[in-house]
């Protein structure tokens, strides 16, 4: 086992310095923030391993399965954004959701970003601002609903806006590693949210699969588009855009898709429904 997987995290005081500038946003018994101590962070990786482990049934590497927990390299320079059940408690015992963050100047230290396993990101790179990269996003089972959702890119609107973000991107899941499954789904996001070419990541050769997978006169655009998981709703709500090419992962039993999204629009949109709460909590 590595030294890296054993335990490679910041500080928590310079995970503190980091988060520095976005509190608690409230909702009810429900709260989100960033994680700021090693516990919290351990919580986040060990409601990883159930979901992705334990419900997905994904493959994990040996060093994982040893700990339990659902973590690599990148884990040591992201925020993990958490959702705070207050009626559990305010700490890792309370953790019922989160969301990995990994900025451009943090995946510097690691000489790149995690979906470039996947895509070839060139073009978001060489795109003006500051990069943010989305993963690792997944909530208990008996929280999944509209509520914790909202709460979550209430949480991302408030860290995007506090750390300047021009350009949010990450993969999205579809569970199946059978791309012929989705096939109305992919052909559908395709035809209707590829991103401009100046934000169009592409999968990488050896790993493309093609979205374009039926004739899309033959779609129901609304049946298909209600069938789309969740998450991916959710960032289409955004004006969110997809990538050319999906991708297979084996080890999480998904077909993947690139998601790009410009962070003005979710800055904008939630800012404008709760000002004052994302006024208060970047102070």
């Amino acid at each position: 086992m590595t030294a890296l997987l054993k335990r490679a995290h910041l500080k928590p005081s310079a995970r503190a310095d980091r988060g520095r500038g976005f509190g608690e946003l409230r909702g009810g018994p429900l709260g989100v923030r960033i994680a700021t101590t090693e516990a919290e962070i351990d919580a986040a990786q060990a409601l990883r391993w159930r979901i992705f482990y334990g419900e997905m049934g994904a493959e994990p590497s040996a060093p994982a399965r040893a700990l339990q927990r659902d973590i690599d390299a990148f884990d040591a320079v992201a925020d993990h954004l958490l959702v705070v059940d207050h009626a559990i408690g305010p700490g890792p015992e309370g953790v019922v959701g989160t969301y990995r963050l990994i900025q451009q100047d943090a995946a510097e230290k690691i000489g790149r970003f995690y979906s470039d396993e996947e895509y070839d990101l060139a073009p978001l790179v060489a795109f003006p601002g500051k990069l943010l990269e989305l993963g690792r996003s997944c909530v208990a089972a008996e929280y999944r609903g509209r509520a914790v959702m909202q709460l979550m890119w209430r949480g991302i609107a408030a860290y995007v806006f506090h750390h300047q973000i021009d350009v949010m991107f990450g993969c999205a899941s579809l569970p199946s590693r059978n791309p012929d499954d989705w096939s109305a789904e992919l052909t559908y996001l395709y035809h209707t949210y590829l991103a401009p070419p100046a934000l169009r990541c592409r999968a990488l050769p050896e790993r493309f699969v093609d979205m374009c997978r039926m004739d899309p006169e033959d779609l129901d655009a609304r049946r298909t588009r209600a069938s789309l998981p969740p998450l991916i709703k959710g960032y289409l709500r955004l004006g969110g855009f997809v990538g050319d090419g999906a991708v297979i992962d084996h080890a999480f039993n998904t077909t993947d898709i690139a998601i790009v999204v410009k962070s003005d629009l979710i800055t904008d949109r939630y800012y404008r429904h709760y000002e004052r709460q994302l006024r208060d909590a970047l102070d």
